[in-house]
């Protein structure tokens, strides 16, 4: 959660200047892991065991899945691109559950990720910039509040086989 106005000042030049980065309550940058490593693994176990009140040990093939599958496997070479993946279903129900208590959003690509590592401090670190998300109430004047939305319909994007 970005508050600080000077960071955001900074940022928006670096997300094609678009005014919700200043403008918005709430500017969120969901950021990713650029490894996933046998102590993430051990963390997420943990956390589980604790949650569900399990000993780890009981999730002893969950965690070999991982070690397997994310960190020794095939998708350790575009984990990166798995970790997004994570990343966007996180904004999903950022988006929805933003939407049920009546508060706007707006899901941002157009950023430079390099730049925002930068300014956050992200460079050298597990993490990276992902995607933004600016969040609040849209102003009385927004010019775009009532203009007719533009979607594809139904038919053109979903398929039943």
């Amino acid at each position: 959660m970005i508050t600080d106005p000077a960071i955001r000042s900074q940022l928006r030049p670096h997300s094609w200047n678009q005014s919700q980065i200043t403008d918005c309550s709430h500017l969120v940058v969901l950021l990713s892991k650029r490894t996933i490593s046998g102590a993430d693994a051990d963390q997420l176990v943990a956390a589980t065991a604790a949650c569900r009140g399990l000993e780890a040990s009981a999730l002893a093939g969950y965690r070999q899945m991982i070690q397997v599958d994310l960190i020794d496997g095939p998708r350790s070479a575009v984990i990166e691109d798995w970790a997004a993946r994570q990343v966007y279903i996180a904004l999903g129900n950022l988006l929805t559950s933003a939407a049920l208590l009546g508060v706007d959003t707006c899901p941002i690509e157009g950023f430079s990720p390099a730049d925002y590592d930068r300014i956050l401090a992200l460079e050298g670190s597990d993490y990276r910039s992902c995607v933004v998300c600016a969040c609040g109430h849209r102003s009385a004047d927004d010019k775009y509040a009532n203009l007719a939305k533009v979607r594809y319909p139904a038919t053109d994007l979903i398929s039943h086989l």
